[in-house]
């Protein structure tokens, strides 16, 4: 792993760093091909804000833009070893910069050796398979929009683990949404105000299936117009095709892809 003291001047990413960057962003899937030329093409330029584990990639000479904000994760999986877990983390490029962070969940840094139990992303999930870091089944919603290219969408929810993401059928990318956001817009389309249950943002996995494939479909359009995690022409509503229908077209996607 590269340290600060080490970066005085660009510095490039160690065989292992590599080789975990490359997992987590799929050559099959266009959406992190795309990311993982930019990569290619990029150097380490310093360590991030965050410290020890995360490196700031981009143009062989620039300096580390502590002033933009922090960027939306794009892409996260783990590595589960006899040392502890490692987490890899791919945060979108933000003026032409890449957070790449790769930490250990037990100390401070990457043991340099272990031995590797099993790993899991995002960035592989497929419709109908199960939540990739617990096995869970996930809740999914299909999605539509109804103007422009009439591009495809699965809501995935996975209540065991409380995580939620997009999958976007146009790149294959597995965009992971913030529950708490989520959450927010789902109560102010609810009407609901009660703090007790507005404010608690882990009702929206205790109480999953309260809620319909309308409410969830509208609570993603109106948080995807705030925090856009994919490209939304008009209005999305829920495929309501019968069985068969929508999830066959987007499973032949991926095959095609």
């Amino acid at each position: 792993m590269v340290t600060a003291a080490k970066i005085t001047e660009s510095a490039h990413l160690s065989g292992r760093e590599r080789e975990w960057i490359a997992w987590i962003l799929p050559e099959d899937r266009t959406g992190y091909r795309v990311y993982r030329r930019l990569i290619e093409s990029m150097t380490v330029i310093g360590e991030g804000r965050r410290g020890k584990g995360e490196l700031i990639l981009g143009r062989e000479g620039h300096e580390v833009d502590f002033s933009a904000p922090l960027a939306p994760v794009f892409a996260y999986g783990a590595i589960q070893t006899n040392f502890g877990t490692i987490s890899v983390t791919i945060r979108e490029l933000m003026d032409d910069q890449i957070s790449v962070e790769i930490v250990s969940h037990r100390s401070d840094e990457v043991p340099e050796e272990f031995e590797e139990a099993r790993r899991w992303t995002y960035s592989t999930w497929n419709p109908g398979s199960v939540c990739p870091q617990c096995g869970s089944i996930v809740r999914e919603i299909p999605m539509h929009a109804m103007a422009g290219r009439h591009d495809h969408f699965i809501l995935a929810i996975c209540a065991n683990d409380r995580r939620l993401w997009v999958l976007d059928a146009s790149d294959g990318v597995n965009r992971l949404i913030p529950a708490t956001n989520f959450y927010n817009e789902l109560m102010l389309h609810k009407n609901i105000r009660d703090p007790k249950i507005a404010l608690d943002s882990k009702r929206l996995f205790t109480e999953l299936v309260s809620y319909s494939d309308d409410d969830l479909t509208y609570t993603f359009l109106t948080y995807n117009k705030l925090r856009a995690k994919v490209h939304v022409e008009g209005i999305v509503e829920p495929d309501n095709k019968a069985p068969g229908g929508f999830m066959t077209k987007l499973k032949q996607i991926f095959l095609r892809r």
